[in-house]
């Protein structure tokens, strides 16, 4: 199992747990490294995970909601919507992995850990999010775009007026 897997694998861990015990949350992580013997790495990568999922909640939760047609997030199974949260955080925090590898941790997690059945519903909320995320990016591109093609005309104009009064 690699580093990364093994790190989404406690945090799923410890956002079940989370779920259940909401009073005093450092102290239930803090707890859970004590009897979780890791590697440095593994744990850093955890945490970072750890950190953002609670820090970005809404928004991590809002974008699984705007993608989850008929699913509301309380209605999901515990365990599938804490792996919908981690790979989704992944998706718009992790720049570094492409999508196709986030998705397919979350898939292979959720077959672990939850079921066949879960995986599926998994892969397809996590692909119509990047999806989503996708055509975003998209169309600030071609915002982008349109901004390029709008200075260099103003360039070329002023280079052009420039020459016209030399």
């Amino acid at each position: 199992m690699g580093k990364r897997r093994k790190a989404r694998e406690c945090v799923l861990q410890v956002l079940f747990q989370l779920e259940f015990n909401t009073t005093d949350p450092e102290s239930l992580i803090r707890r859970y490294w004590e009897y979780q013997k890791v590697s440095d790495e593994i744990r850093e990568y955890a945490n970072w995970l750890l950190k953002g999922i609670r820090a970005h909640a809404k928004e991590v939760d809002e974008t699984i909601q705007s993608t989850s047609v008929n699913w509301r997030i309380p209605r999901m199974a515990v365990v599938d919507r804490n792996i919908l949260r981690i790979a989704v955080y992944e998706l718009l925090f992790e720049k570094t992995l492409a999508p196709a590898i986030v998705i397919n941790e979350a898939i292979e997690i959720a077959k672990r850990y939850s079921s066949e059945e879960a995986s599926v519903f998994i892969n397809g909320i996590l692909d119509a999010v990047r999806k989503k995320l996708e055509a975003g990016k998209d169309s600030s591109k071609e915002g982008n775009d349109e901004k390029k093609r709008r200075v260099t005309k103003t360039e070329k104009k002023a280079t052009r007026d420039r020459n016209e009064n030399q």
